[in-house]
């Protein structure tokens, strides 16, 4: 079996941030909008470091402006992910591009978003989840009203509730009114960490609540809490790809991923904004492989990890797991 056909589960991937550039260009010529500095040469999204890739982000997301267009940026973003393997995906969903923390306009993008996922796995073969994301550097009240809209549409489409964004703007504990928020509604929790912050930051996103985290690697430098999220069983969303572009590891020889899975860390592996960080779910396995010599095996123990710390319902699930057996 090809790394492209191994079946695969994802978690962390942003919604906006998995647009293809050709969609956001080709948006942006229908509308008249001009987009100046976004794309390099090759026509990809072009950033210098982290702080410009989030304006850059920020930029692309302004020809997403109706749920229309989220339906659209949905069904294409799925068919690109299924063409790769994978199965099931939960993706990140900011209320902030999505009516601005209005809970109608929220609504209706998530409906359509909900639409266009029931029809791609109608076409594609693909589930998908959503979690409703606040975003950091957008402000404590931008992440309250996230989380309000977010627990006034829990359940059914949207699972769970994440946070996104800088990680070093201010301290987790500044967030728990919305991971509580988000909790009494019955969503479940994630969050960003580990990225770029310290052991410390780590430590105070976990005391949010949250049973995954996103990136998490940073982890690798403190080994009592590299037991700890073992013990606890807190699952990281790994994105090598992104780790590595955007210098969070200095490349694939450096990054923790084997050594935390080796310490009984549940892993699993995702794109976190492929476009922007050039990979697919099948670069990410091609770059495992050479690197640390994954095989079948191994991408199967990380994609039954994913599966069983996804945000769905136990059939969901089982209907995965079955998915993920190897062929009789």
């Amino acid at each position: 079996m090809s790394l492209r056909d191994i079946p695969k589960v994802e978690l962390h991937l942003h919604l906006e941030g998995a647009a293809p550039p050709e969609f956001i260009r080709g948006l942006a010529a229908e509308k008249k909008i001009k987009l100046d500095g976004i794309f390099d040469a090759d026509g990809g999204y072009e950033f210098r470091d982290f702080a410009h890739f989030l304006s850059q982000y920020d930029a692309a997301c302004t020809v997403l402006t109706g749920p229309e267009e989220f339906y659209r940026l949905t069904r294409a973003v799925l068919a690109e992910s299924a063409f790769h393997g994978v199965i099931y995906s939960e993706t990140f969903l900011s209320p902030d591009f999505c009516g601005g923390g209005d809970l109608h306009a929220w609504r209706d993008y998530l409906a359509a978003i909900a639409q266009a996922a029931q029809d791609a796995e109608r076409d594609d073969g693909i589930v998908l989840r959503g979690i409703a994301t606040a975003v950091r550097h957008h402000g404590a009240e931008a992440c309250r009203k996230a989380a309000r809209v977010a627990a006034e549409t829990s359940g059914g489409f949207l699972t769970g509730f994440g946070m996104a964004g800088a990680e070093l703007e201010g301290r987790p504990g500044d967030f728990a009114y919305s991971f509580d928020l988000a909790r009494e509604a019955g969503l479940r929790l994630t969050a960003h960490a580990g990225e770029w912050g310290d052991a410390q930051r780590i430590r105070e996103t976990l005391a949010l609540g949250v049973e995954r985290l996103g990136h998490g690697i940073r982890a690798i430098e403190d080994a009592a809490l590299v037991q700890e999220l073992a013990d606890r069983n807190i699952t990281l969303e790994v994105c090598p790809g992104s780790n590595v572009v955007l210098k969070a590891v200095t490349g694939w020889d450096d990054h923790p991923i084997q050594k935390l899975r080796d310490a009984g860390v549940p892993v699993t592996v995702s794109t976190d904004d492929p476009p922007f960080f050039h990979t697919t779910m099948t670069a990410e396995y091609e770059g495992l492989q050479r690197t640390f010599g994954w095989q079948e095996a191994d991408f199967r123990d990380t994609n039954i990890a994913a599966a069983k710390a996804a945000f769905c319902d136990d059939a969901t699930r089982d209907a995965i797991l079955k998915r993920l057996e190897p062929a009789a």
